[in-house]
């Protein structure tokens, strides 16, 4: 049995003027402002993998991506969002 809300609001976190399927990455929050309060995390390409962390958490891994601790990630990263296959 699965402990995760069935009645969540998943937000897909994808670029602005992407088309298609993904996939992406969703992130559903629940009601409760509590900074211990779970947030789950999917990719649309497998729904029922679930992930779940928290709001303290993830409220510094946000911050750390808008300050750029994870760039070096990315580095060489080309983001390809012409949703033509290629021939």
């Amino acid at each position: 049995m699965s402990d995760i809300p069935t009645d969540l609001d998943w937000i897909r976190a994808a670029p602005e003027n992407a088309t298609g399927p993904g996939p992406w990455i969703e992130i559903a929050f629940t009601e409760d402002e509590d900074p211990e309060a779970p947030v789950y995390i999917r990719e649309t390409s497998d729904p029922d993998n679930v992930v779940t962390t928290n709001r303290r958490k993830w409220d510094a891994f946000v911050l750390g991506v808008q300050a750029g601790e994870f760039d070096h990630f990315v580095e060489g990263v080309e983001l390809d969002l012409d949703p033509t296959p290629e021939k």
